[in-house]
């Protein structure tokens, strides 16, 4: 097989492992506390990532290293992560994977109304209130009948996710710090893992490791094995040997494997005529934003590398 066979593959592989990951995350949080979920799964990826790169050589994080790391922890891990996995509880693991797709909408506006580096010109406008038109078609109206105020929170929690890991990628594009990525990105996965198990046992909101049943650590192992260390190495190949724009595909293919997948494995998550149109102009809208930010060249990048929060 040629590389760039290999490469395709490996798009494919990223593709529907990190959209499937929301739907594991969502059956795992039926039978368990989210943050304890979140905790543990941070636990276990991190620790594969610190060990490989302590074994490779690497040293310990620095002081100053150190003091970058805990708030990107909590921001990309804690906050967005942990905080995502929250809102599952509510909403639909497709829904899920539609508004963390959303967030560089949140980046433009950051870096707009903040940082004074981008134009909203006529591509932009549009693809942020198509993006807003979008989740709102999902949700409007039938879903906040059924499933009433905690839909909505819901909702607000994964919005306020997909912020929080926006601030974390523009943090990470400004102020680089001299460490790997990719061993940086185990330390925060620790970090926010100790952070979340504290809180998790100081509100006593957790079950013992032994009472965790199966399903749950079938969900954990598959987010684990299947989205922090499979599909990432897959996403590597692919941006190694595909042009940027073939590779950041995975982007707009996560939601829609999110939905189509939950809909067959989680009861109550129905593709609806709503979740169709809403998911063609969210997805179309994101799509426009990201163009008009490669045409601005702007140093934060529309397209992040993310496994599904």
């Amino acid at each position: 097989m040629s590389s760039q066979k290999k490469a395709y593959l490996a798009l494919t592989i990223t593709s529907v492992v990190w959209g499937t990951t929301w739907v594991a995350s969502k059956m795992g949080v039926k039978h368990m506390p989210a943050f304890e979920l979140a905790s543990i799964r941070q636990f276990l990826g991190g620790s594969i990532y610190v060990i490989f790169f302590l074994i490779k050589g690497e040293k310990l994080p620095t002081g100053k290293q150190l003091l970058w790391l805990f708030p990107l922890a909590f921001l990309m891990f804690v906050s967005a992560n942990g905080i995502a996995t929250y809102g599952l509880q509510f909403i639909t693991s497709g829904l899920a994977a539609l508004i963390a797709a959303l967030y560089p909408l949140s980046v433009v506006l950051i870096e707009r109304f903040y940082f004074k580096a981008i134009k909203i010109n006529a591509p932009t406008l549009i693809g942020l209130l198509l993006g807003l038109i979008g989740i709102g078609f999902i949700f409007y109206k039938d879903s906040l009948q059924v499933h009433g105020a905690n839909y909505l929170l819901g909702v607000g929690l994964s919005m306020f996710a997909m912020f929080s890991w926006s601030v974390g990628s523009i943090l990470i594009a400004r102020n680089k710090i001299n460490m790997n990525p990719y061993n940086s990105i185990g330390w925060q996965m620790l970090i926010s893992a100790v952070c979340m198990a504290v809180f998790t046992l100081s509100t006593g909101d957790y079950i013992p490791l032994n009472a965790i049943p199966a399903i749950s650590w079938a969900s954990i192992i598959y987010m684990v094995i299947g989205g922090s260390i499979f599909a990432f190495v897959s996403f590597i190949y692919s941006m190694k040997h595909l042009h940027p724009a073939i590779a950041s595909l995975y982007a707009y293919i996560n939601p829609i494997v999110a939905i189509w997948v939950g809909s067959l494995l989680v009861e109550g998550e129905e593709i609806t005529w709503n979740s169709i149109i809403g998911t063609i102009c969210t997805l179309f809208g994101v799509y426009l934003v990201n163009r008009s930010l490669k045409k601005q060249k702007d140093p934060v990048e529309a397209v992040a590398d993310a496994d599904g929060m």
